[in-house]
Formats: C-alpha cells, sequence, structure tokens
C-alpha cells in the first residue's frame, strides 16, 4: 500500500496521535494506552503513529495556530501533505538563538520580512517554514520575537545549498528580501515568540534524541542518513573480533547508552504536555550525540587499519566514516551540545545560571554581529 494511503488510513482510525482530541483525529487516550499503540505499530513495522510526539510541525500547530490555520494544516502535517522546514538560526545567531536580527515590519495585515538563516534542512523544497523574526528592537532580546508560518515559495526567498563534510547538501542558506507573511500566519501571541519556539525545539530535540541521522544510506544529497544503526556485535563476528574482550566492552558500553536513552526519552514524553517545553528533552538529544560519537569510534577500532580505507570500494569502512563525519549532525543540529549541557544544568540539575549581561538591555543597544550577504 503506498504510504500517502497508508497515513490517510492511520490518521481516520485515530492512531496517528492517539492522546489528541477525536476533534484533531485523536482517540483522547492517556499516554500508557498511546504508548502500547507505538509498540504494536512497531512489532509489525507499520509507520504513522505517535505523531503526538514526533511530529514537531503538527504539535506546534495544534497548541499556538489559530483556529483557521489548524483546519487548514493539521491533518496535511499528519499525513506528510505539506513539505516543512526550520527558519531560525542565523550566520550571527546560532546558540544565542535570542540574537536573531532577521526583521518583521507591520505593512497593514501582512509583515514585510528581511534577513538571512542558515542550516535549514529541506529548504529548496518545502512549502512553509516556521520562522522566528524580530518583531520589537526596544525590548530584551527574548521578549521582541514573532514565530510566522512562512510561505517559502514566494518573490523574495532565495535557497542555496551548503555543501557538507560528508559530501552532502542536507543544509541549505536562505536570503529573504521583503518577502510577505499574512498577521494570520503568526503563531502565538506578538512579540512571544521566544515561548513558542522552546515549545517547536522541545520536539525537535525528542525527535533527535531518538531517532538522529546516523548510518550513510544513499549518495542522495538530501537523504544520506537513517535512522537506523549498524548492528556492532554483527561487524565485530564477521571481521572475526568478537572475542577480543576490549572490542566486546566498548559494543556493550554503546548498547547500554542507546537502552538508558531509551528510558530517559519515555521519561521525557511523558512530561510533555501540549504547549510546553520540557528540559529533559536535553538529556536526550545530548545522549543521542555521544552515542553517535561513540558508536563510530566503536566502529572504527574493530575495523582496524581498514578504518583508514574510504569510497564505494571499502563498504564498511566508508559506513563508519561517514557515521563520524554525519555524528556532528546531531552535536550542532536542534541546538548545541553546550546549550544541551547549560539546559540541563540550570532546569534539570537546578545549577545557577551563567551571566547574561544583555539579558535586560533593548535589543537595540546590544552589541552584534554584522552580517554580509
Amino acid at each position: 500500500m503506498p504510504t500517502k494511503e497508508w497515513l490517510n488510513l492511520v490518521v481516520d482510525a485515530g492512531w496517528a496521535v492517539p492522546t489528541w482530541s477525536p476533534e484533531w483525529h485523536g482517540r483522547g487516550w492517556p499516554a500508557e494506552l498511546a504508548v502500547v499503540v507505538r509498540d504494536e505499530f512497531a512489532r509489525v513495522g507499520a509507520p504513522g503513529t505517535r505523531q503526538d510526539v514526533t511530529n514537531l510541525w503538527a504539535n506546534t500547530m495544534l497548541a499556538f495556530g489559530t483556529p483557521e490555520l489548524q483546519q487548514q494544516f493539521i491533518r496535511r502535517l499528519l499525513v506528510n501533505d505539506v513539505a516543512m522546514c526550520l527558519l531560525y538560526s542565523e550566520p550571527g545567531a546560532g546558540s544565542d538563538l535570542a540574537g536573531l536580527q532577521t526583521r518583521a515590519e507591520r505593512d497593514g495585515d501582512e509583515w514585510i520580512i528581511n534577513g538571512q538563516k542558515v542550516w535549514t534542512s529541506g529548504g529548496h523544497l518545502a512549502e512553509f517554514g516556521m520562522l522566528v523574526a524580530r518583531t520589537n528592537w526596544d525590548v530584551p532580546k527574548h521578549k521582541g520575537i514573532t514565530f510566522f508560518w512562512f510561505p517559502m515559495r514566494q518573490p523574495g526567498v532565495e535557497v542555496r545549498p551548503i555543501k557538507q563534510i560528508t559530501k552532502e547538501a542536507h543544509f541549505k542558506e536562505v536570503f529573504i528580501t521583503d518577502a510577505r507573511v499574512p498577521d494570520t500566519h503568526r503563531l502565538g501571541d506578538l512579540n512571544d515568540g521566544w515561548r513558542v519556539l522552546q515549545t517547536a525545539l522541545a520536539y525537535e530535540r525528542s525527535v533527535m534524541g531518538e531517532a538522529a541521522r546516523g548510518p550513510k544510506k544513499s549518495d542522495d544529497a538530501d537523504k544520506g542518513g537513517t535512522t537506523g544503526h549498524v548492528d556492532l556485535k554483527a561487524l565485530a563476528q564477521e571481521v572475526g573480533r568478537n572475542d577480543d574482550p576490549i572490542i566486546r566492552q566498548e559494543v556493550v558500553k554503546v548498547v547500554t547508552m542507546r537502552k538508558v536513552n531509551g528510558w530517559n526519552q519515555m521519561r521525557a514524553k511523558a512530561a510533555l504536555a501540549q504547549g510546553t517545553s520540557s528540559p529533559i528533552m536535553s538529556l536526550g538529544k545530548l545522549a543521542m550525540s555521544g552515542i553517535l560519537h561513540t558508536d563510530a569510534a566503536v566502529q572504527a577500532d574493530i575495523l582496524g587499519a581498514e578504518a583508514m580505507l574510504d569510497g564505494p570500494d571499502n563498504p564498511r569502512a566508508d559506513a563508519a566514516n561517514f557515521l563520524a563525519l554525519n555524528a556532528y549532525f546531531t552535536s550542532i543540529g536542534g541546538g548545541t551540545d553546550q546549550i544541551q549541557r547549560n539546559i540541563i544544568g540550570e532546569r534539570v540539575l537546578g545549577l545557577p545560571k551563567e551571566p547574561e549581561l544583555d539579558r535586560d538591555k533593548a535589543f537595540r543597544d546590544v552589541p552584534k554581529a554584522t552580517v554580509t550577504r
């Protein structure tokens, strides 16, 4: 059965978002029963369920969209009928995302957008992007941001590929010049986009913490990674190193990391109520980053000198090297490892916050990076 046809059946039956209300294609079930649904789908290899915790687009729309936008987009998002991208990071605002300088200026019932975004996955295919832009320069940086459901296919939007070390071009940079977005496409209140963003990031980190891009799958520039992972035990047996005690110990280490991260993901999703963010999501996202780097290192250890080879004639080494390079995708995307450690330290462990000298200053008066095209 074609995937789109299957997704329509899953949505109509209420299995796509079982914890949501029937009004929004759900069943109104508690999270405990939704986990049973997830496990049964996984047992037979069927896709489409638990989008109530994995579909960042639909969850953000349900939490903050207007009724009109919700009616227009939620079902389309659940059946994967609308291509989306994230328009967050900028050349001068990555880890300090609140320092963004993309400008939104009111023009009647519309907003005129000017600025530059970077590290945008799928930007060349997207129909809409979730965009954060500055709408008030006279308040502190976290308070003057607004969140928009931005139409990508319009004059003034230019998308360029960014070549990666893995030879892919998964990311794009987006230049926005006098593009427009209706005020009806605003998610959340004016100048309250930071709160919307935190919810959207929580869902993104949940996905990355559970199923980050892993081994090499194909040479397609936008499908170079998959959510699966190499069976390290089978690889060790294949090259005759399964009796090496150090290799066995390292393999068990990776398996243990994955198991513990799975438990933390269950805990994080249980704590993630609709329209909120959970700092526990940062644990899973940071853990997955460490898992991928460790996994790549263990593959190299298992292969020994073979790991120095590369290319299609050496598929095992090629896969290990791809993973070693591609692991940085998870270390950077969705908030860097360093940002996740800050969140965990401050919001999970209760440690003192780092000093922020510009937190209470009007953003107009804060020194900024100068970005040129």
